[in-house]
């Protein structure tokens, strides 16, 4: 059975002012999994983040890290973590290779090791020839994945990451994919990725959470959100012109398409519009996307807001 890395229970955080940043998220996320929190700017991914590490205290509910709780033992969910957001500053007059050394030093590395892991990181992030340029000179790519680099150093057992491919070019942002990937796989690395890029988290994560406004509108596989929400499969078909299919709604690249109550009607379909004397062209299934997903969920908390 494969253990939790994450867990929080009616986990919910309260600022002055009576404002609720969260309200009562409960999620799990397993070891080695990739898990995408989804939402915009100020729907409390942050928030949650700071929970999960200690840098907040909930003002109701709990939370653990590898099965610590972070309000209690800060330091030890620190020692297990990797953490790369807007907050996590690193020092403008220092090169590249002396902040990951220090960064190394500060996760009880003596100076040797800190140098080696620090080497490790700048080749895996394609910034070797950058080493010793002040972090100042980097430009925002650059920096962005000296951020990674850092939530790197210690080897987390946890990976907190909020827009970790922002700024960077699609050779670069591909290639922090595949060591996030790898990590997760190879490694049992647990990432909980905070974002907005709703096709880049498509791309590579296995579950996901929909936030807005601190709390939680949906949970969970592609699949089993698109099951939930009511968005199903379309059944896309391409017959010759002037050939009209009933039942069908006519799209703007010339397919035809309806709905699918799951994958398997597929054939028994197709079937049938042979049967009826339809000239099949082609044929393809349309599955719903995580943008289709999270606009549908979005939308349901928006109407049942105003009812």
């Amino acid at each position: 059975m494969t253990e939790l890395a994450i867990h929080t229970d009616q986990l919910s955080k309260a600022y002055d002012k009576g404002v609720d940043a969260l309200k009562n998220l409960s999620i799990d996320v397993s070891q080695g999994e990739v898990f995408g929190f989804l939402g915009p700017n100020g729907a409390g991914k942050t928030t949650t983040v700071k929970l999960l590490t200690g840098l907040l205290k909930p003002t109701k509910g709990q939370c653990a890290v590898m099965g610590l709780s972070p309000s209690l033992r800060q330091t030890d969910v620190h020692r297990i973590c990797g953490v790369m957001t807007d907050s996590a500053r690193m020092y403008g007059q220092m090169t590249g290779m002396e902040n990951l050394a220090f960064f190394a030093q500060t996760a009880d590395m003596d100076e040797k090791e800190a140098k080696t892991r620090a080497e490790e990181l700048l080749k895996a992030m394609d910034l070797w020839n950058a080493r010793d340029k002040k972090l100042r000179a980097y430009s925002t790519g650059m920096t962005q994945r000296l951020s990674l680099a850092r939530a790197l150093v210690n080897r987390p057992k946890v990976l907190f990451l909020d827009e970790p491919t922002s700024g960077l070019d699609p050779e670069n942002a591909q290639a922090v994919n595949r060591l996030i990937s790898s990590m997760a796989s190879g490694q049992g690395v647990t990432v909980f990725l905070c974002t907005h890029q709703l096709r880049y988290a498509q791309d590579i994560c296995e579950r996901y959470g929909i936030i807005e406004k601190g709390e939680l509108l949906a949970c969970g596989t592609l699949e089993s959100m698109s099951k939930s929400a009511q968005i199903y499969p379309k059944a896309a078909i391409r017959v010759k012109d002037g050939d009209e299919l009933e039942g069908f709604a006519r799209t703007d690249g010339g397919w035809w398409q309806t709905d699918l109550t799951q994958e398997e009607d597929m054939p028994p379909l197709l079937k049938k519009l042979v049967g009826d004397g339809h000239e099949i062209y082609e044929a393809r299934i349309v599955r719903p996307t995580l943008e289709d997903i999270y606009f549908r969920y979005v939308q349901i908390h928006g109407e049942e807001a105003l009812s």
